[in-house]
């Protein structure tokens, strides 16, 4: 399956800013991703668009959101970042 990867800004300003470190985990998790797009848990209402992949970067859970789109097979990651006000920055930008 060619899985095409695409980022949104905010996500790209986000993963710039990561110390290396979380960049190693970081690739880890897309990989996983890439693998098995549905890993994410699908949210429904506003944000019926988004999945949510959630790991930890030290104690630190993060959430990335993301769109799967299977026809296409386009894989867009849309934000990083910790549990608060991800879903309310999530609506307002998409």
């Amino acid at each position: 399956m060619n899985l095409i990867i695409k980022q949104s800004n905010s996500f790209k300003k986000t993963v710039k800013k990561l110390p290396k470190q979380y960049k190693v985990i970081l690739d880890d998790e897309v990989r996983k991703l890439v693998s098995n797009p549905e890993i994410g848990e699908r949210k429904k209402g506003d944000l019926d668009f988004l999945r949510v992949h959630k790991f930890k970067f030290s104690n630190q859970e993060v959430l990335l959101g993301y769109m799967y789109q299977e026809s296409e097979l386009v894989l867009t990651l849309l934000k990083l970042r910790a549990h608060e006000n991800f879903y309310r920055d999530i609506k307002n930008t998409f």
